[in-house]
């Protein structure tokens, strides 16, 4: 048995040295005296300390450290991989550090030459060194003398507006020339180093040292032909269970590493032949045109060709917390690196390992480890247990030598087995390795080693069905935390709504547009201005498809809602864009809900400023707006009547934008990059121009996914940026909101409104709001924080960069795979691959189906537990002999632990999983419906088998036979019937607090096939394996009695559910002992 040691130390991915709430002791006693720290318990490993998570290894009883702990988090190697991270990050900084001296001293020679004529590289005009060079030392002398991003462009044969041609043989020549965008992957643990790993456990080596020695002394005894089998069978038998382990984990590993694959398997925006395009990161060449936007990770090294306010997180790279600001003077983009703010396009100069994140990468393995709440409290489990089977092995270990050594220990004919000064040296020596493996064996049995390993069968099981469920998990323990979530906070737009956007109303003035498509009912200066706002003030495209036939739009949802309505009323996007130069850009911004752009006319010196967003927002900072005519009217009454058409379109559940602008004099704009850079547009005394209505419908089955949460104790709340009444029609739709009648107090609330409460009002108010309209990030991360403090497991979902902080807060962040940045998306545990609601609710059921899987086993492996002891104890006390030998208890083990965790752990969910109310985190994992039916079937096991032990011989007629084979056909018969109500019990334990356990049995091939080759290999080991196992073969009478008992085990279980039970936890006093005394 071992502790952890510091080789082994669980780090989680956020290193928090502050006390998290839920890191700290239950008390799992509800009396006040009772001040017991149990060390197992920590509710959420996303958050705790080290020191929590040092400490419940430090208690855990172990007899295989590097199996047990293999999936947590190694102190070692997460130092290793930071130095590594910090000698690749000096080196690239001493490089840069020494070409900025040498330019320092040779600025006026090097500013005052040209660059060499460059050996061309393939068809390019520029080789692969000068190119890697010049991005990763960032040499900006280089990069102008070279004419900057353009001139590098034209070297690369790229086309700075359009793109490279999409073209396979052209793709194929780059990646030939310049390197592809991948990284040598670390090879994962091979399966000889899964069986080293087996090989670690303590008891199995003890077992083999037992073996080698008794296999010696029996060939020195009864000879070789003879002799061989007790230490032969032993052997065969630790070997079996060590493969089959081995197995089973390796499986397991290579489920992990097809998952990390999918995680690392980012989907990025690139130009090529003038369209925009989602293609794999890895699919990322040299030349590529590749647009950035907030939350986006930079995929390869580049140089800026354009931005705006566009800043990078190099924090990834540099180990500096500090957002950088790129214009042309710091143009140089890192792979790896975060957008923090703006917009901007980047040409590619280096992919794969010929960047900082490459050689980073490729120097780095993922590490899978990390332990769940579910894993912490099974150590406690299994700890319990194993002090337990310590004791009783202890005990046996004692009883045995001491009847042994006293002569009360008979042999299989009757005869003494010891007799002081008349038994020899070896056969002593014999007689006590047998009982020391005995007891060892116990221990084996006892310590289920296996059962914290359970959880991560199950997660790793549940993950790779998550995918096609549409959920990848980043986050282990997210998966079985969603299990006991309260709370689900949703956003509204492409979560509950299908994130397919249309115009359906558009007001142009205080004039409702007819046909909201009708271009003609437009004066031509209000669609000039319109058309130019559209084009310039968005981050997204218009381009003819692959095909030539038609038009397709890129951007975010709104966006291709506004561009498309643009393009039907007329717009020309690519002549408007071409006719004005875009100043500066103030990009949209969940806080502000507003976004904005200054452009300037190529034919002219005026400026104008277009705003777009949020419609109120908009309206509030507007002094006139445009009529039909084109004439420029101030507002009076028509504001009001603006308002009341606002309010209508969002009762309908429409999106209400509004666009408007304002002129600008060209000198009050700055001349200089860095003025501009700094320059804040002007906000107020704006001129609408059009308020539009977009309809963005519920998804289908949104509200069944609603109905079930509300059925199964999960409250859904909608968070969205939309106004109120938007908010609250879509409620309605999806059904969060019950009824159109009068909302009760706080059931709807502003994000404002929310925030400027007290801290207890906004505790008091958290418990009853159902939607939160108008909501800025930090209102959603105010209310995670609420909602957590008043002791709710709350589920966020999150797309965008702001939501990042939530996301994090929260126990279980998901982010959205389609609509989501890559920012929100790191700082998630789960990502819906559809960004649907329905999906969502998939994960919840997946998460409950984890914990109530675990329980299964939990109550399978205990029932098989205090049978095996109890019935060891009670034969060796009474008769110093224990019925069921080595090799027998090494097959029962294999059976209740890795075929067993094979068959239970795998279990797909059901519905009536969504009919009971969350599991709470700190509600006992042995409930007291589970000591019931593991109690009946135990107390069952032991009685018969007792009888058997005891009477077996009357019982059978078997007086009259020879001793020996009268004792062994009883053993043979106990253990077959104890292996019998095993199999059968593992059916029972599928449906703990069900009657009807069979239901569901076949959609679980896993499970029908286990059972199946335990009964198989059963009958092999009885019928043609018994010089291992010491039986003999049975009658076909006595395999129906076998039958007969275990079959027993299924009417008794279905009487058993029937037996009420107290709600209050049993059997806690005594786990807490156990720990207590384990700590000192």
């Amino acid at each position: 048995m071992t502790t952890a040691t510091d080789d082994h130390t669980p780090v989680t991915m956020q290193l928090h040295h502050h006390t998290d709430l839920d890191a700290s002791p239950s008390h799992l006693n509800s009396s006040p005296q009772d001040h017991f720290s149990d060390p197992f318990d920590i509710a959420n490993t996303k958050k705790a300390s080290i020191q929590a998570l040092r400490r419940w290894r430090e208690a855990a009883l172990v007899l295989n450290a590097s199996r047990r702990f293999r999936y947590t988090f190694d102190l070692r190697k997460a130092e290793e991989k930071e130095q590594r991270a910090r000698i690749i990050r000096a080196h690239a900084q001493v490089i840069r550090a020494a070409l900025l001296f040498k330019l320092a001293g040779q600025r006026a020679i090097v500013l005052g030459t040209e660059v060499a004529p460059l050996p061309l590289c393939g068809d390019y005009e520029i080789s692969l060194e000068q190119l890697t060079s010049v991005t990763r030392d960032h040499d900006l002398s280089a990069l102008q003398q070279y004419g900057g991003a353009k001139g590098l462009s034209e070297k690369l044969k790229t086309d700075i507006d359009s793109g490279i041609v999409d073209d396979d043989v052209e793709l194929s020549k780059r990646k030939n020339v310049f390197g592809a965008n991948t990284y040598p992957m670390r090879k994962g643990r091979s399966y000889l180093r899964f069986l080293w790993e087996a090989w670690q456990d303590l008891t199995l080596i003890i077992l083999i040292i037992a073996a080698v020695v008794s296999l010696a002394l029996g060939i020195h005894i009864e000879g070789l032909k003879e002799g061989w089998f007790d230490g032969g069978s032993i052997t065969f038998a630790v070997l079996l269970v060590i493969f089959v382990t081995a197995t089973s984990d390796y499986r397991q590993s290579l489920r992990f590493q097809n998952l990390n694959e999918e995680k690392r398997n980012i989907q990025v925006e690139v130009i090529r032949a003038g369209r925009r395009e989602k293609i794999s990161i890895y699919e990322i060449v040299v030349g590529d045109v590749v647009p950035l936007k907030i939350g986006d990770q930079v995929p390869a090294d580049g140089v800026l060709i354009s931005g705006h306010s566009l800043a990078i997180d190099e924090s990834s790279m540099t180990g500096e917390s500090k957002i950088v600001n790129k214009n042309q003077k710091a143009p140089f983009l890192m792979a790896g690196c975060k957008v923090a703010d703006g917009a901007g396009t980047m040409l590619v100069t280096g992919v794969g390992i010929n960047t900082e994140w490459g050689l980073l990468m490729a120097s780095i393995s993922d590490d899978t480890g990390e332990e769940t709440p579910l894993q912490v409290r099974l150590n406690g489990v299994a700890t319990f247990i194993g002090i337990v089977g310590l004791a009783v092995a202890l005990f046996v270990l004692i009883v045995l030598l001491s009847r042994f050594f006293t002569g009360n220990s008979k042999n299989l004919d009757g005869t003494t087995q010891f007799v002081r000064g008349q038994t020899s040296v070896s056969k002593t020596m014999d007689g006590v390795v047998h009982i020391i493996t005995a007891a060892v064996t116990i221990v084996v049995v006892a310590v289920p080693e296996g059962l914290p390993l359970a959880v991560t069968l199950t997660l790793a099981y549940s993950m790779k069905k998550m995918m096609a469920d549409k959920a990848l998990v980043r986050r282990l323990s997210a998966c079985e935390t969603m299990g006991s979530a309260t709370t689900i906070c949703s956003d509204k737009t492409g979560t509950l709504t299908l994130n397919q956007m249309t115009v359906v109303e558009a007001y142009i003035g205080e004039t409702k547009l007819n046909s909201p498509e009708d271009g003609s009912q437009l004066h031509s200066a209000v669609s000039s201005l319109l058309n130019e706002g559209i084009t310039q003030n968005t981050s997204g495209s218009v381009f003819t498809s692959k095909d030539g036939k038609g038009i397709e739009v890129s951007g975010s949802p709104t966006e291709k809602a506004i561009l498309s309505w643009g393009v039907k009323i007329g717009m020309k996007f690519d002549v408007v864009r071409s006719e004005s130069i875009i100043l500066h850009v103030s990009p949209f911004n969940s806080t502000k809900k507003r976004g904005g752009v200054a452009v300037r006319q190529r034919s002219g010196s005026q400026v104008h400023i277009h705003w777009k967003g949020a419609a109120e927002i908009i309206l509030e900072s507007c002094t006139g707006y445009l009529d039909s005519n084109g004439c420029l009217q101030s507002f009076e009454r028509e504001k009001d009547f603006l308002k009341e058409a606002i309010g209508e379109m969002a009762a309908k559940s429409l999106r209400c934008v509004a666009i408007a602008y304002q002129t600008c004099n060209i000198d009050e704009v700055p001349t200089d990059e860095e003025g501009l850079a700094q320059w804040v547009l002007p906000e107020d005394g704006l001129i609408l121009l059009a308020i539009l209505g977009i309809k963005d419908p519920c998804r289908p089955g949104v509200k069944d996914a609603v109905r079930q949460c509300s059925d199964s104790g999960v409250k859904v709340r909608m968070v969205t940026g939309d106004n109120i009444q938007t908010a609250r029609a879509i409620a309605l739709e999806c059904g969060i909101l019950t009824s159109n009648t009068e909302d009760t107090e706080f059931e709807v609330i502003e994000g404002k409104t929310f925030r400027e409460l007290s801290e207890k009002e906004q505790e008091q108010v958290a418990k009853r709001m159902s939607v939160m309209g108008r909501s800025s990030p930090s209102d959603k991360l105010l209310l995670v924080q609420t909602l957590r403090k008043i002791g709710e497991v709350v589920a966020v979902t999150g797309d965008g960069t702001n939501d990042a902080p939530a996301l994090h807060e929260a126990d279980i962040g998901l982010s959205m795979g389609i609509q989501g940045t890559e920012v929100a998306k790191e700082s998630s545990d789960i990502i819906i691959l559809d960004d649907n609601f329905a999906s969502v609710v998939k994960v919840v059921r997946w998460g409950r189906s984890v914990y109530a899987n675990i329980q299964k086993f939990i109550q399978f492996q205990l029932t098989v537990n205090v049978a095996a002891l109890v019935i060891n104890v009670v034969a060796a006390v009474s008769s110093g002999d224990v019925p069921l030998n080595t090799v027998q208890l090494l097959w029962v083990n294999l059976i209740m632990d890795t075929l067993g965790a094979l068959a239970l752990a795998t279990e797909p969910p059901t519905d009536h999983l969504m009919h009971r109310p969350p599991v709470g985190r700190r509600e006992p994992l042995v409930t007291n419906i589970m000591w019931r039916n593991l109690l009946i079937q135990a107390l069952y096991q032991i009685g018969i088998l007792l009888v058997l032990n005891f009477q077996g011989k009357s019982i059978l007629h078997l007086e009259h036979d020879d001793p020996k084979h009268a004792k062994m056909v009883k053993n043979t018969l106990i253990f077959n019937a104890f292996v019998f109500c095993q199999i059968f019990n593992e059916v029972n334990a599928r449906k703990p607090d069900e009657i009807n356990v069979f239901t569901g049995v076949t959609k679980n091939p896993l499970f029908s096939g286990v059972i199946g080759t335990t009964f198989v290999l059963q009958i092999i080991i009885i019928q043609f394996l018994g010089n291992f196992t010491k039986t003999v073969r049975l009658s076909w009478q006595l395999w129906m009695v076998s039958l007969v008992i275990g079959i027993i085990s299924w009417p008794l279980a279905a009487a058993g559910k029937f037996i009420p039970v107290p709600k209050t936890p049993v059997a806690i006093k005594l786990y807490q002992r156990c720990i207590a005394a384990r700590k000192a």
